[in-house]
């Protein structure tokens, strides 16, 4: 099956170079037609899992493409080939073709497929250059806004904001969240206005910056039904837990459901967020407290034998 495929694909890139050909009676190659025939190639080299082969298919689809001055079917071609380097693992080679793709589409005056493009490339590398990946969606999320694609730019700033969160890059996460949550609020998304403040706040925290915290709860009581969430109690509480180095009270809120089922990367900040200088030890008369009905009893009884065990003064 695959050397069937193999040789049908050798077949298509022959008759192509036939219509790239010129001669006496022939002044101009026919590249549209030569480009049909390298895609053709490039899907039969595809299908017999030839990927180097299938990416030269492409690559001169997309020559070809080019030459005819069709520029979007020339983006499509090496967008193509890009895959076809994923493929091959060639990761960094791939997204630098997917990304002259997305140029290709903007020069088009295709702005929605070039973004597409982008987010394509940010998935190729995020797990190897994760980086680079941030770089891909902020500039999705560009293009997008400026086509007031504001539901899907805000998704493109999700994911560079997890990413600098993954990556400890705080200070630029802060400032990522901050932008996700302007749009949410302009398109009366309140709900996950919300949220954003939780991951706000959970940044700001571990940047160990207990003002910024505060000012952001403060500034989100403008936000139509926050005063009266769960979440601005559950941020009252670990704001009150933290100032008062709590560390139950701060671990309670990080554990509860509405932490603990945020994106991965905001619920890991909760469960790993410490007090500073440690936190207040709980006392042993709480903890004997905690233990149960028999340990209490006891120490009520030898209550009135402590009072007097030292002697009178």
């Amino acid at each position: 099956m695959a050397a069937q495929k193999i040789n049908e694909g050798l077949e298509h890139i022959a008759k192509a170079e036939k219509y790239l050909k010129t001669g006496f009676l022939k002044w101009k190659p026919d590249y549209d037609s030569a480009a049909t025939e390298y895609s053709k190639a490039a899907v039969a080299f595809k299908n017999a899992k030839q990927f180097d082969q299938a990416k030269e298919a492409y690559l001169r689809e997309a020559v070809s493409h080019e030459n005819n001055k069709a520029l979007f079917h020339a983006a499509k071609a090496y967008e193509q080939a890009g895959m076809m380097l994923k493929e091959m693992q060639k990761h960094h080679e791939a997204v630098e073709l997917i990304q002259k793709a997305s140029m290709m589409y903007l020069e088009n005056g295709t702005p929605d497929t070039a973004a597409i493009a982008l987010d394509r490339a940010g998935k190729v590398i995020e797990n190897i250059n994760p980086d680079k990946a941030i770089q891909l969606y902020q500039q999705t999320a560009s293009v997008f806004e400026n086509e007031e694609r504001l539901r899907q730019a805000v998704e493109m700033y999700g994911k560079a904001s997890r990413l600098l969160v993954r990556g400890r890059r705080l200070d630029e996460a802060t400032v990522s969240l901050q932008k996700e949550k302007s749009i949410y609020k302009d398109i009366e998304n309140y709900p996950t206005c919300y949220k954003k403040t939780i991951a706000q706040v959970l940044v700001h925290l571990h940047r160990n910056d207990y003002v910024a915290a505060e000012k952001c709860v403060r500034e989100s009581y403008s936000i139509p039904g926050f005063t009266e969430s769960e979440d601005s109690a559950a941020l009252e509480q670990l704001l009150e837990g933290y100032d008062q180095q709590d560390q139950d009270q701060v671990s309670d809120v990080c554990n509860s459901p509405l932490f603990k089922y945020m994106d991965n990367d905001y619920a890991k900040l909760g469960l790993s967020l410490a007090v500073p200088g440690g936190g207040k030890k709980k006392s042993p008369s709480t903890s004997q407290g905690k233990a149960g009905g028999p340990a209490v009893a006891a120490s009520h009884g030898n209550e009135e034998e402590d009072e007097y065990a030292g002697g009178l003064c």
